[in-house]
């Protein structure tokens, strides 16, 4: 799908500097402890991408994602000097534009890829800014969730297949969005969180139908577009509540105001 050229999205790639060989120098550390760390880091840059309207998703815990298009190199900077402060390990930043969140990934990926490997002990806190455009909106955020999982799933299921069917239905819908260049993420429950470009209603309909018919589950979405990642998340999750209500399965923040 060709990029937008009115709408620029901003991605962050938070990644811990030389993560894999600290966690067994000079023994292995245990798990539950390395967890924990990954936790709170999480924790921290949801609330410092928080204040500043943008979204967080855990990506692989050592690897975080961002929308940040209100945040701004320096506000990058003393990101970076929190988790030196707070953490036995430092963190390196790739900055990325473009016209849709997957295009804007990956220039944050092949800037941060450019400074050195993940696991390079002279790559100490590179914050690399790959920036073709300044961050505009509207972004776009789609909110899936799936439906009756509490029912069909949580109440009836082993507890470990009932995540393998969820996590399997997230997996399919971010394959099937990818192309559109969307990112998606599972951020916990039986929720998964798009941002995506401004697509026709009828592409999530296919979506929908694609990953049911692939594996079994049933999602709807609400779809919200704003100025700031925030904005377009809370309208997502308010069209969310009002397609439960209507029983439709791809509800827009318009058509649920029109419908208030």
């Amino acid at each position: 799908m060709p990029e937008s050229p009115d709408a620029v999205v901003q991605f962050s790639l938070v990644q811990l500097d030389d993560y894999g060989p600290w966690t067994v120098t000079p023994d292995p550390r245990p798990e539950p402890a390395l967890q924990a760390l990954q936790s709170r880091l999480y924790a921290d840059l949801a609330d410092f991408v928080g204040t500043r309207d943008g979204y967080v998703f855990p990506g692989r815990y050592d690897n975080l994602l961002a929308v940040t298009n209100q945040v701004t190199p320096e506000q990058h900077r003393r990101f970076q000097s929190l988790v030196r402060n707070r953490y036995p390990v430092t963190a390196s930043v790739g900055v990325g534009t473009g016209g849709t969140p997957r295009a804007a990934l990956g220039a944050a990926s092949e800037a941060l890829q450019n400074t050195g490997s993940a696991q390079d002990a002279d790559r100490t806190e590179q914050l690399a800014v790959s920036r073709t455009a300044y961050p505009t909106g509207p972004i776009t955020v789609a909110h899936f969730d799936v439906v009756d999982a509490t029912g069909r799933y949580t109440d009836r299921e082993h507890a470990f297949d009932a995540h393998q069917r969820i996590r399997r239905a997230v997996l399919e819908l971010g394959d099937e969005l990818g192309p559109h260049g969307a990112v998606t993420s599972f951020v916990g429950g039986d929720n998964a969180i798009s941002v995506c470009p401004n697509l026709p209603t009828g592409v999530y309909d296919e979506v929908l139908a694609a990953v049911r018919d692939t594996t079994g589950v049933e999602m709807r979405v609400g779809v919200g577009t704003g100025e700031t990642a925030q904005a377009a998340g809370q309208g997502a999750k308010e069209a969310l509540e009002s397609g439960r209500a209507t029983g439709e399965w791809v509800t827009t923040a318009t058509d649920a105001e029109a419908d208030d």
